[in-house]
């Protein structure tokens, strides 16, 4: 093929939008001619050139918008540092939970990786091409405080709400204000037996009533606790004992 016929099939992908096949359509079509590639495998070689792409990016776009705080993976989960047995692990890994739309809830003290757990969880069903959102009972606080303004709160819960899983980091690390647990009420209650929440929390559920008014407290744990998977870690922060043993920081050349 010339170069003006080369340039006219890139302009036609710009104007379908495929700009991942349109990247590599110049040397495709090189080396079909020099090969003497079968047209149908040009073709076959360009659109999953295409598709690939299309993926990776839609990958990229849906962990951007979960908004995770580290974007850590199970590549770097060490089970011997965790409490929790390695078939609870593997079972959650798994995400069967998530598409029966049930709950996980991680209970216990502070650096025992309850927050890793639910990043990585997340993180694979983003790879398993589901939809997360990642929130903090902050976040749930001031999305009330915002929209009851103009009375909108419904519309923004119902909007925060629209994935497959919802992360709620780090219950009982503070105070918990009204608007939060007003907040964290609303998204429990519209996500009930419709999509799964995964919660990491200092306290165990029993004690919610400890952060925010019995009634809201109960209402909300009655629903969480319904259809969840209650697992509890224990033991010392490893992140203290990777300070205390110098693993905390890389050494100074």
């Amino acid at each position: 093929m010339t170069d003006p016929a080369v340039e006219n099939v890139i302009a036609l992908m710009r104007t379908t939008r495929m700009p991942h096949a349109r990247a590599v359509v110049a040397d495709v079509l090189a080396t079909a001619k020099a090969q003497r590639w079968d047209p149908t495998e040009v073709v076959r070689v360009l659109l999953e050139a295409e598709a690939t792409g299309r993926n990776r990016s839609m990958l990229a776009t849906r962990r951007k918008r979960a908004g995770f705080p580290t974007g850590k993976t199970f590549e770097v989960w060490d089970g011997a540092l965790s409490t929790l047995p390695a078939a609870t692990t593997s079972f959650l890994r798994t995400l069967e939970w998530v598409r029966r739309r049930e709950n996980l809830i991680a209970c216990g003290p502070s650096g025992t990786g309850k927050t890793l757990l639910l990043e990585a969880l997340g993180q694979q069903a983003i790879d398993q091409g589901m939809s997360v959102s990642w929130l903090s009972m902050e976040d749930l606080g001031a999305l009330v405080r915002r929209h009851r303004i103009d009375d909108s709160v419904n519309k923004a819960i119902t909007r925060a709400t629209n994935v497959d899983l919802i992360c709620i980091d780090d219950i009982g690390l503070l105070p918990v204000s009204a608007d939060a647990a007003e907040g964290f009420y609303r998204v429990v209650e519209a996500s009930y037996e419709k999509r799964s929440l995964a919660i990491s929390s200092n306290i165990h559920p029993s004690g919610f009533d400890e952060l925010m008014p019995k009634t809201i407290a109960t209402a909300t744990v009655d629903r969480l606790l319904h259809h969840a998977h209650l697992c509890q870690t224990s033991g010392e922060s490893v992140r203290l004992m990777q300070a205390q043993n110098g693993k905390g920081t890389r050494p100074m050349n």
